[in-house]
C-alpha cells in the first residue's frame, strides 16, 4: 500500500491522503517492491507509446513477415526518438512519441542556399527552437556525423 498526499480539487473530498494498493507475488520489502512496480509502469507507457505514437497498433498486412518488419521498423523509430530526446538533454519531462514528432520532426521551416552553404530557417516564434538546435548541435558533435 502506498499513501500520497492529495493536492488540488479532490483534496476536499478526501482531506488527507490517497491510497494505492498493489498485489504481487514477488518477495521483498514494501519500499523496494513499490519502486519495482513504479519502474515497471514506465515499460507499460513505452508499450502504449509504441501502439499510439509510432503506429504499432495498425499492422499493414495479413502477412506475418510484413508485420514483423513493420514491428521492427516501428521499434527502431521509437528508440531513435527516445535517443534523440536524451542526447539533446530534452528529458526534463517524459514526452510521448506523438508529442516528440509534433515538436521536433514535423514543423514548417525553409532551407535556402547562399554562397554554396545551406541555411535552415526555423519559425520565428517557435517555442521548441532552442531544444531543437541543442539536439542538432549534440548530433553534430558525434564522430562520423557530417
Amino acid at each position: 500500500m502506498r499513501r500520497t498526499r492529495i493536492i488540488g480539487e479532490q483534496a476536499d473530498l478526501f482531506p488527507n491522503y490517497s491510497y494505492h494498493a498493489f498485489v504481487t507475488s514477488c518477495e521483498g520489502d514494501q519500499v523496494k517492491l513499490d519502486a519495482f512496480h513504479r519502474n515497471h509502469a514506465t515499460v507499460e507507457l513505452d508499450i502504449r507509446d509504441l501502439k499510439e505514437g509510432v503506429g504499432l497498433s495498425h499492422m499493414p498486412s495479413g502477412k506475418f513477415n510484413a508485420n514483423g518488419a513493420w514491428c521492427v521498423i516501428a521499434t527502431l523509430a521509437h528508440n531513435m526518438m527516445r535517443w534523440l530526446n536524451s542526447i539533446g538533454d530534452n528529458q526534463t519531462k517524459r514526452i510521448t512519441a506523438k508529442s516528440f514528432r509534433k515538436r521536433f520532426i514535423v514543423f514548417a521551416a525553409r532551407i535556402t542556399t547562399r554562397a554554396r552553404t545551406y541555411i535552415l530557417h526555423l519559425p520565428e516564434k517557435w517555442p521548441y527552437a532552442k531544444a531543437w538546435v541543442k539536439t542538432l548541435n549534440a548530433l553534430a558533435l558525434l564522430p562520423g556525423f557530417t
